[in-house]
């Protein structure tokens, strides 16, 4: 089975070359690699020509083509006829050694998978436990986690879902797949993250990447993971690890990712619940107010008093927004 990796990279040439020094390690190199880059200057062009990596391409896209998208969806038309899993990885990851082993032969050991996720293990602290969890805490397979002081607050309040990770309920705001542990067993979700996946490149005969998100593309993942899901079986391989380490340049100020948070969300809740009960309704929209209200408690909480705000403020307009002027959903 052949496959490529695509990153989608903007301004973060240092990232990138940590990134693709990963890769070099890997026990198995994807058979095609391809940089797709928006950034205006010419750095990480500099970058890739100094890389000796096979099979590494380097394509520098114009302004119709910017943004996290639109850039997939261009790597896709970039890749090779002979390739069967297309990946992706943001190019703030860093790899373990044999990530690409596990996560390909992950489409051998489950031949209905459609798509395959990676694991991010460095955001979350998991103990091997036979306790019973307190009540702030999650248990699964044998491991136990804090829920953390949001969660914690929704489950006190009955917001927080009882759906397995990476399966959205009625109201949304289900489980991320960082809910589950790092068990080294592969799980069926309906969504994963964007920045750590893989499908058979059969999949984008049928769907590509939304243009809806513009730029960041905050859930662009999670938009195309539930339309995906309508076809076939999602999974996510616990033992094909990544480090994430959240490269802050490149991203949107506080007050527009704020206002993404509340739209974007509500767009993707629609993907899977085009019509969701009265119950649902009134559940998303108070997870959404229960959230942006902590949120401007981190005002207090934290030292980021300025980003919580901003954020905070965003989260506030683009609720209003929201309420005038629903966005409409391709599907």
């Amino acid at each position: 089975m052949k496959f490529n990796l695509i990153v989608c990279t903007y301004k973060r040439r240092k990232a990138l070359g940590r990134l693709l020094a990963s890769v070099a390690l890997q026990s198995r190199i994807p058979d095609e690699i391809l940089i797709i880059d928006a950034s205006p200057d010419d750095l990480t062009r500099e970058l890739i020509e100094r890389n000796v990596i096979e099979g590494l391409k380097y394509f520098k896209v114009d302004e119709k083509d910017r943004g996290l998208t639109r850039q997939r969806n261009y790597g896709i038309g970039k890749t090779g006829k002979e390739i069967d899993v297309i990946s992706f990885l943001d190019d703030d990851i860093i790899l373990e050694q044999d990530y690409f082993e596990k996560l390909i032969d992950t489409y051998a050991t489950y031949p209905n998978a459609i798509g395959v996720g990676g694991y991010i293990s460095n955001e979350v602290s998991w103990k091997k436990s036979n306790a019973i969890p307190d009540f702030d805490e999650f248990k699964v397979d044998g491991y136990i986690r804090k829920l953390g002081s949001r969660n914690l607050l929704r489950k006190k309040l009955g917001l927080l879902s009882d759906h397995a990770p990476g399966v959205m309920p009625e109201f949304s705001h289900g489980l991320s797949i960082g809910f589950l542990p790092p068990s080294g067993k592969t799980y069926p979700v309906e969504f994963f993250m964007g920045g750590v996946a893989s499908y058979r490149k059969s999949l984008f005969q049928k769907i590509s990447f939304s243009e809806y998100f513009e730029g960041y593309g905050l859930y662009e993942d999670m938009d195309f993971c539930l339309r995906a899901s309508r076809l076939g079986q999602l999974y996510v391989n616990t033992a094909a690890q990544v480090e994430h380490h959240h490269e802050l340049s490149g991203r949107p100020d506080k007050y527009k990712y704020g206002k993404m948070v509340i739209r974007n969300g509500w767009y993707v809740w629609r993907v899977k619940y085009p019509d969701p009960d009265l119950k649902a309704r009134l559940k998303w929209h108070g997870t959404a107010f229960l959230l942006t209200l902590v949120r401007l408690g981190n005002m207090i909480t934290t030292q980021n008093r300025k980003e919580a705000f901003t954020e905070s403020l965003g989260r506030i307009v683009g609720w209003w927004i929201l309420l005038l002027n629903k966005p409409k959903n391709e599907v």
